[in-house]
């Protein structure tokens, strides 16, 4: 019952409002701003490499590989595969359309986010609670945005990622549906507390490491199976624009439609508006806001246009055709056997390994800058411990529930934070639309733009930029 009152919710929320919102939002600021993700696409690529002006501040790399690593997770595999089973292959025309003018979104969330940080003890944070709360003036507001993203990434995206992982264990012999999932979501549950508890750096400093490794292997192998598979191509982007654009499917039955599923999947993989990655950025020691905002439209892109692309093309290039029964794990383990034999099953194994638990632990350094806003101080040890067990529990619980009932959740409590912080931002806009006037003008004269809050007529105090 619960399950289908969410559903329901849902599909009044994405049929009409979140369409709305996040596609005219994200065509807004993308005229508003020039085209400003394929404009300054080299200007993306030179000031991710620039480094902080302290040794030990973060910089705006590290800043992306955050935002990345939470981007880049279940829903790059698992939530390509549902959506190309349920909603077809048109899903993927969507995604990549949400991901295209989402960019536009990422690049003025992470603008404002450097625009109205805070300083701490250890750097700068913001993100999407704090402009509120300086900018409109609204702490309420704000506190009901960071409860939604607790709930997002503390909850619904952290349950869903340990149902996904454990899922892709399903075509081994050992796997049992009533005890495996919830063994291996205890032994999650488990790692993933033993690093929240500060005994895993070793762990995280590897983890670091093969992510970034498995993410080029993972790109690598899908164009092995593209070249092995090049003469489906032709039918398989004939497919894809086709069933984008049948109408007849699209409104006899719009709730299953490859428009809801590639706007659902697409943003929930790359988070574009949603208001989650400008938490990262807002860390990021820049010396202007627009750095960090041209940052994170790479992370978009990274994750919809490579990696999303990489699992939908292994997928409808295998011959295996999507239906409702393999959703899911099933279809992307199938697709892979089906072209690399054995290894194919076990491969995804390991991805979903290493980017589920990254996916993990990114979600949660979410929850923390959240939890920080609420009660206004860094939270104490009593706190934090009593936080790190709530969120192992919610790890290990999430392995063992249903599907359609986490990713129902996840969809709502992401739609919610969406819905707060796209007006927001479009409210908003003119200040990061008025700091990339300046960078660019800056740079027109050869100079390494700096920023000042009185060059854009700011009209709220901030921490920085004065």
């Amino acid at each position: 019952m619960i399950s289908n009152v969410i559903s329901f919710i849902n599909d009044a929320l994405y049929s009409y409002l979140l369409v709305i919102i996040l596609v005219l939002g994200g065509l807004f600021f993308t005229f508003r701003s020039k085209l400003v993700q394929f404009r300054l696409f080299g200007e993306q690529i030179r000031v991710v490499g620039e480094k902080p002006s302290s040794g030990k501040n973060v910089s705006s790399f590290q800043a992306l590989m955050v935002s990345t690593a939470s981007r880049v997770g279940t829903g790059n595999i698992i939530g390509v595969s549902t959506a190309l089973c349920l909603g077809g292959f048109g899903s993927v025309f969507w995604m990549w359309l949400i991901a295209i003018i989402g960019g536009a979104s990422a690049f003025i969330e992470s603008t404002l986010a450097q625009i109205y940080k805070k300083k701490g003890p250890d750097g700068s944070y913001g993100g999407p609670a704090y402009y509120i709360e300086t900018a409109l003036k609204c702490r309420p507001l704000a506190i009901i945005f960071s409860i939604l993203l607790i709930l997002t990434y503390g909850f619904g995206f952290n349950m869903l990622a340990s149902y996904n992982l454990q899922s892709t264990f399903a075509p081994y012999g050992f796997y049992n549906s009533n005890v495996t999932p919830w063994i291996i979501g205890l032994i999650i549950a488990v790692a993933v507390g033993y690093c929240l508890f500060g005994g895993g750096k070793r762990v995280l400093k590897v983890t670091g490491v093969l992510v970034p490794i498995m993410g080029i292997a993972y790109i690598l192998v899908a164009l092995i199976i593209i070249c092995m598979n090049v003469t489906t191509l032709p039918s398989v982007f004939a497919r894809i624009f086709t069933e984008a654009f049948d109408l007849r499917a699209i409104f006899g039955g719009f709730g299953g439609s490859c428009v809801m599923y590639g706007i659902k999947r697409g943003l929930f993989s790359n988070e574009a508006g949603v208001g989650s990655a400008p938490n990262a950025s807002a860390a990021a020691d820049v010396s202007h806001p627009v750095k960090q905002g041209l940052v994170q439209i790479l992370s978009v892109f990274i994750d919809t246009i490579l990696v999303c692309s990489a699992t939908a093309f292994m997928c409808m290039c295998s011959g295996i055709e999507p239906s409702a029964e393999l959703s899911g794990a099933p279809y992307i383990q199938a697709a892979m056997k089906s072209t690399m034999g054995g290894f194919g099953p076990i491969f995804i194994t390991v991805a979903m390994l290493l980017f589920a638990f990254t996916t993990l632990l990114g979600n949660l350094y979410y929850v923390n800058q959240a939890l920080s806003h609420i009660i206004g101080h860094v939270p104490g040890k009593k706190l934090m411990y009593s936080y790190y067990v709530i969120a192992s529990l919610v790890i290990f619980v999430g392995a063992g529930l249903s599907a359609d009932l986490l990713w129902n959740i996840a969809d709502l409590t992401m739609g919610c934070m969406a819905i707060i912080n796209m007006p927001v931002i479009i409210y908003l806009s003119k200040y990061a639309l008025r700091a990339l006037k300046d960078y660019t003008k800056q740079k027109k004269t050869g100079k390494n733009p700096v920023f000042h809050a009185k060059d854009i007529g700011l009209p709220h105090d901030v921490d920085y930029w004065d």
